[in-house]
């Protein structure tokens, strides 16, 4: 008999055929082919004049333009069909061979096309500065505008070439074995008197648990998997680190978070600014784990205490229903984002049951713009799940609007990158709210969201302030140990949580499936950057209603067509302010007050 799953999660999983119908479909090898061939046309008839006297045509640079996106469209379609395929389930071998075959073609096809950016810096301002004003060129004016910021930094064509290519066996290899070594990783946990096999997403989730002996064992699991794998893990971030360390002598960046900056599009103050204004907040995180540590009726809070449930009978919320809370709290604030939300449920466009070799963590893809975006994670249930779903979806529509903007200008600064997901998050938030009446069921869901800030902001400050430290000490000492990440990644914390949280020996390694720190160095700041300015904005949508609405919509539509603190200056934001952390800070100081007096009453 087939038991029903009391979710309705299972098979629950997205439909890839917009992009490709299987991974052995012909239609790949032939868009590979396809695009190559574009790429060596455009060669030919494009190289050698963009940098010329007088500079080039506008309608000549236009018409480049609209050609190269097709190309890069066509040659990176393929690609992200094999990186959705492989983190939905990197165990099949085939999955894997597909990613490193795409990632081999398409680097072939960009090396075809590098010389076209590598003519248009060679400009000097004078010839480059008609062709961005012309209004033959408009669609793409930030693109050329801000492509030039690298000037700097770029390499000739052959060291480009070279580059890209040595990254599909250096970087990019390194990517891929610390996802397919933590999708394969296993932890044992006696739950309920068995003892069961998690994946890395399983064992996670039993931290929440009500339980407080299964959240020590779950702790206890997870390190001792990471130990196991530490050689391997500990290998992994030294070599990314240290190609990181190499790129940056190359290319000529001063700091560990230059090339970072320049690709967000911010300058380093307004970064500095940031992080200055959190850490000097933080004393709001010690103090609420303590009124968190008298809530629970602990003598001491461990680091596996930090997720415990103020309400430990809280039920799990089916699938669907899950489904209905986004989307009416999406319509609460308009019936544009619940439209496109929804399509993502009907599309199947959504991958959300939990399996074997499925990557852990949660992403949205936004793929290419002639097809539409891709939400994974693994859903069990529980109510952060449904915030998870929450945030996910809110990337989904940022990036469902602003594929108008076409391949060059569709994707939006990392800063920006959190502004619709941490908004979607809100506005479930404050349906909730206003839905609950029981003391003990508000004082939970606040406390709930509270914390979600605290890991959002002050936590991803804290693991930016860890890369810094890892990356100075790798180019300062050489190879790392784990204990001696272990040590950068134990300072860190202690400063975040003070005398509030006792960590324990185990959580030294917890660093080690984190996969920003792979994947994408300090991308962390931006999630602080995000979840602050989305405080600030909601606070403006309380101020102005529906007014307010339009201009949001417009924000998430013009995706990267501008730099962010142009964008954010359309509604009334100014990021270069120092103060303008604090209203975000503010709110959440607020919320913690909040906490006390509801856990008085």
């Amino acid at each position: 008999m087939t038991v029903a799953d009391p979710l309705a999660v299972a098979g629950v999983a997205w439909n890839l055929s917009t992009l490709y119908r299987e991974v052995c479909d012909p239609a790949i090898d032939a868009d590979l082919a396809a695009a190559l061939a574009r790429a060596e046309a455009f060669a030919t008839r494009y190289r050698g004049t963009i940098d010329v006297a007088g500079g080039p045509a506008p309608a000549w640079i236009a018409a480049a333009l609209a050609e190269l996106e097709a190309i890069l469209e066509q040659a990176d379609k393929p690609a992200v069909y094999a990186g959705l395929l492989h983190a939905a389930d990197a165990r099949p071998p085939a999955h894997g061979a597909l990613v490193a075959r795409t990632q081999e073609r398409g680097s072939e096809i960009r090396n075809a096309l590098v010389f076209f950016d590598l003519e248009w810096l060679a400009l000097d301002d004078a010839r480059a500065a008609p062709v961005i004003a012309a209004p033959a060129c408009a669609r793409w004016r930030h693109h050329l505008e801000g492509a030039r910021r690298y000037k700097p930094h770029t390499l000739a064509e052959r060291e480009e070439q070279l580059l890209e290519e040595t990254a599909n066996t250096g970087r990019r290899a390194f990517h891929r074995l610390f996802d397919e070594s933590l999708s394969a990783m296993q932890f044992r946990v006696e739950v309920d008197g068995v003892v069961q096999t998690l994946n890395e997403s399983g064992v996670l989730a039993l931290l929440h648990d009500g339980r407080r002996d299964l959240r020590q064992r779950a702790a206890a699991a997870l390190t001792e998997g990471l130990r196991q794998q530490s050689p391997l893990l500990t290998f992994i971030f030294n070599t990314v680190t240290q190609d990181h360390a190499v790129t940056d002598r190359w290319r000529g960046y001063a700091t560990p978070l230059a090339a970072r900056h320049l690709a967000n599009e911010i300058d380093a103050p307004t970064v500095d600014a940031l992080i200055a204004a959190c850490e000097a907040n933080a004393d709001m995180v010690a103090d609420y784990y303590r009124l968190k540590r008298d809530l629970l009726g602990l003598d001491v809070m461990h680091d596996w205490d930090r997720h415990a449930p103020i309400a430990v009978d809280a039920a799990r919320v089916p699938w669907p229903a899950a489904r209905d809370l986004v989307l009416d709290a999406y319509g609460d604030f308009s019936p544009v984002m619940r439209d496109i939300a929804a399509q993502f449920f009907d599309g199947a466009w959504i991958d959300a049951e939990s399996r074997d070799g499925k990557r852990g963590g949660a992403f949205s893809s936004g793929a290419v713009p002639s097809a539409h975006p891709y939400v994974l994670l693994s859903y069990l249930g529980h109510p952060r799940d449904v915030m998870t779903l929450a945030h996910e979806l809110g990337h989904g529509v940022h990036q469902y609007l602003a594929r108008e903007r076409g391949y060059l200008q569709a994707d939006t600064a990392l800063t920006m990158a959190e502004t619709a997901s941490v908004f979607g998050e809100m506005l479930v938030f404050e349906r909730l709210r206003r839905q609950e009446q029981a003391p003990r069921a508000r004082l939970a869901l606040l406390c709930s969201f509270i914390e979600d800030a605290f890991g959002t902001v002050f936590r991803q400050i804290a693991l930016t302030r860890f890369e810094q430290g890892v990356h100075r000490a790798r180019r300062a000492e050489g190879e790392l140990s784990s204990d001696r990440l272990d040590e950068i990644w134990m300072q860190v914390n202690a400063a975040l949580y003070g005398d509030a949280v006792t960590l324990s020996d185990d959580y030294a390694r917890w660093w080690a499936y984190i996969p920003h720190f792979i994947h994408s160095p300090f991308y962390c700041y931006a999630y602080g950057f995000g979840e602050l300015l989305v405080l600030a904005l909601y606070e403006m949508y309380r101020e102005q209603g529906e007014a307010f609405v339009p201009r949001y919509l417009a924000l998430l539509a013009a995706g990267g067509s501008e730099a962010p603190a142009v964008l954010l200056a359309r509604v009334g934001v100014d990021i270069q302010q120092p103060q303008f952390w604090q209203r975000g800070l503010g709110v959440i100081r607020r919320l913690v007050d909040e906490a006390k007096a509801l856990a008085g009453s």
